[in-house]
């Protein structure tokens, strides 16, 4: 079916009194179930724990002007002294977050991620409701379809915790897009038509990765399906140059990662392994099951059955879930596609994205074998493309239903026949409507989680008022237990990201949570969370901390031990939370502060995972990585506690310099390295000469060589806290090399 041109559909599209209907009761649904019906609940967030946190300091971040894209992402109340530095995070939706930000600076951070969340719902339901329009579905069966994909359980369910995944509105319009591409015989770049394929691939291009990652594949298929029927030129002019544009302004929104990401040597902060991509992929089933928490028992069976006979589950169960009406549309769609199969006719065109993301996204299916044969794992939770599934067979619904009832109305004759099928499909659609709500909407978290989350905020921010008020402007404190960002998971009872509290509930005090896992930056914060507690303060205070704060989650005696210990030396001003998790203790810190030194390295590319009591392997080249503070050049001794698995020679490159070739065997040996580091970030490489060995067929056991411990001192030559016992021999034979290289500059 060759498609119209967009422009001349406009007003049909886009009748004012219906949109403007539609998002007033998408924002009714939304507004009961989140019972946001006053203006002070609007200040309380849905959530206020887990991913919900990071969501929040970006948003304060980005208020507070450090989140702008083509800008270094250094956040400058994290990560004390030096500042956070996040630009080798990958950041999604970074234009939103800007918005959001801009937004907080007027109404809040909470209040502007309860609008960013309402806008997500209402702007799917009118982008779909536009492009079920253009299909030609009565408007009655686009209002429906649009209100079951605005609150479809893939997206709704997330909430704030996945807030970018709920902004789901590009989703129709992509598929509308490679449809024009795919088939339309009128499609000219600057028509009206090109310039919605260009600007929603614009669109897509910075916002969430995965609807981006599966419009490009969509879009080459699109291409493939033009190549392999009319060729017309200008869909191809059309097809590349949204495909251009979308790659373009990922790369443009992303650059911060490429740009300002200065510690080359270190690993992404996101931990990322095929296992992964199996586990997080589409499970087909998950399509059809209802969740366990179904407000219907007799659904919810169905879920209980799930988690208990199902093995292999992963931390997004049951969100591809379609509804009781998007199950009704994928068997229709299923049935249709069948019978064009068997009778040899040309299939639904909405059958072939639904098919290729079954095919590409489900468990075991291509996903899984680029991955495994490529290793493009980043993108692993492809259960998240169910969206496009969801999106496909409800407007597939929309426009049957329309078709059926439209076909239906002119076969009658007796003059109140059109006005009575107009009527019954008005009914059959609010029907289908309501049904599809009731099914699809997530138990209501209802007043009590609200009150709970309220009490939680009022803590945090009387606890914030309290600090501004003892520290001076710009006072750092410390937090304890040091926990990196991002996704370091629990420790003990402290959920990952509960550090950002404090930051979210000040606005002029500098915390140390938030240096990036894994990078050189951040290591001495390690360092000083293993000593012993009068060396801690000692430490901490000469860096100019001003207090030290403590979670008493993250401790498993609620922290009373350090807390004594920290009544012992005298520091005995103590500043606790309303709830009690939270207490904050007074120092006294150094009036002209040390910059805060490692005295290890940082482990970067090549090493598998620290395993407790044993020494980190390499399966290949490794590299470390380590931060110098200061603007000036120091001399230091680097010591690496080195073994092997056998005999073998590694070459030792110091910031791209000089190469140094040593020997290293089965037993430990030390290694002693003379080196200038220069004022930034310093990079230093050892790599195998020989081919790592496979021990056994274990995960894991593709090993080269093994760093048991290595030290940097900047007087001389000490022994290594924690060495291990050397062998007589090989310590006899420890090896000393001098790197003669100067480095001016900073990096």
């Amino acid at each position: 079916m060759s498609l119209p041109p967009i422009l001349p559909l406009l007003p049909r599209l886009i009748a004012p009194w219906r949109v403007v209907l539609l998002a007033l009761v998408t924002t009714l649904v939304w507004t009961a179930h989140y019972d946001r019906w006053t203006l002070a609940s609007w200040s309380v967030p849905t959530d206020y724990r887990g991913d919900s946190l990071e969501i929040f300091a970006r948003i304060q971040a980005a208020a507070e002007g450090n989140a702008l894209p083509l800008q270094p992402q250094v956040i400058s109340r994290l990560g004390a002294p030096f500042g956070a530095n996040w630009s080798a995070y990958p950041t999604s939706d970074l234009p939103l977050v800007c918005a959001l930000g801009w937004l907080a600076r007027s109404v809040g951070v909470f209040a502007a991620a309860n609008l960013a969340l309402l806008l997500a719902t209402v702007s799917a339901a009118l982008a779909f409701y536009g492009c079920a329009r253009w299909l030609r579905a009565r408007w009655e069966w686009a209002f429906a379809g649009a209100l079951l994909f605005a609150f479809t359980f893939q997206t709704f369910s997330r909430g704030l915790p996945h807030l970018f995944l709920v902004f789901a509105w590009t989703v129709p319009p992509a598929l509308l897009a490679c449809g024009f591409v795919a088939t339309s015989r009128r499609l000219q770049l600057r028509s009206g038509s090109g310039m919605f394929c260009v600007a929603i691939a614009a669109v897509i291009g910075v916002s969430n990765p995965y609807t981006l990652f599966l419009f490009l594949q969509l879009l080459a298929w699109a291409l493939v399906a033009q190549w392999l029927g009319a060729r017309r030129r200008e869909n191809f002019r059309v097809g590349l140059a949204a495909l251009a544009t979308a790659v373009l302004a990922f790369l443009i929104v992303e650059s911060h990662v490429w740009l300002f990401a200065s510690d080359t040597g270190t690993a992404s902060p996101l931990v990322r392994n095929y296992g992964a991509t199996e586990r997080y992929a589409l499970k087909p089933i998950e399509l059809f099951l209802p969740p366990a928490g179904h407000r219907w028992d007799a659904l919810a069976f169905f879920g209980h059955r799930y988690v208990r006979w199902s093995e292999w589950r992963n931390g997004e169960p049951f969100t591809p879930y379609l509804g009781l009406v998007g199950i009704v549309g994928f068997a229709w769609l299923a049935l249709t596609t069948l019978r064009a199969i068997l009778r040899r006719r040309r299939l639904p065109g909405l059958a072939l994205p639904a098919g290729w993301v079954l095919a590409f996204a489900s468990v075991g299916g291509l996903t899984n074998v680029m991955a495994f044969f490529t290793g493009l794992i980043v993108f692993r939770a492809t259960n998240r493309f169910s969206i496009f599934v969801s999106a496909v067979v409800l407007l597939f619904l929309a426009a049957k239903m329309s078709r059926w009832w439209r076909e239906r109305r002119v076969r009658q004759t007796w003059a109140l026949a059109p006005a009575w099928w107009q009527a019954g499909s008005f009914a059959a659609a609010a029907l289908v409507s309501v049904v599809g709500l009731v099914d699809q909407l997530p138990r209501a978290p209802g007043r009590a989680k609200l009150e709970r989350i309220a009490q939680r905020l009022a803590a945090d921010r009387e606890l914030g008022t309290l600090l501004e008020g003892r520290l001076p402007k710009g006072a750092m404190v410390f937090q304890l237990p040091v926990m990196m960002f991002p996704e370091v998971g629990s420790r003990g009872q402290l959920g990952d990201y509960e550090h950002f509290r404090p930051f979210l509930a000040t606005s002029s005090l500098r915390f140390n949570y938030g240096a990036l896992k894994g990078r050189s930056r951040g290591r001495w914060q390690r360092e000083v969370d293993a000593l012993p507690t009068q060396e801690l303060v000692r430490r901490i205070e000469q860096y100019g901390f001003a207090a030290l704060y403590l979670n008493r989650l993250g401790f498993a005696d609620g922290g009373e031990k350090i807390l004594g210990e920290l009544r012992a030396l005298g520091r005995t001003q103590f500043i606790e939370g309303a709830l009690g998790e939270q207490v904050v203790v007074l120092l006294e810190p150094n009036l002209t502060p040390k910059l805060p030194l490692a005295r290890t390295l940082t482990f970067g590319h090549g090493w598998y995972s620290a395993r407790a009591g044993e020494p980190r392997w390499a399966y290949g080249p490794g590299s470390f990585s380590y931060y110098n503070p200061t603007s000036l050049p120091r001399q230091a001794t680097v010591l690496l506690t080195v073994s092997a698995a056998g005999p073998r020679r590694v070459s030792m490159v110091f910031n791209a310099g000089e190469k140094t070739t040593a020997l290293i065997g089965e037993a430990s040996q030390e290694i002693s390295l003379q080196i200038t580091l220069r004022p930034g970030f310093n990079r230093f490489d050892v790599q195998p000469v020989e081919s790592a060995q496979r021990l056994t067929q274990e995960r894991d056991q593709l090993k080269s060589f093994a760093v048991h411990a290595t030290a940097v001192d900047f007087e001389e030559r000490v022994a290594m806290t924690n060495r291990p016992q050397h062998d007589p021999t090989a310590e006899s034979n420890a090896v000393t090399y001098r790197f003669l290289e100067h480095f001016l500059g900073s990096k």
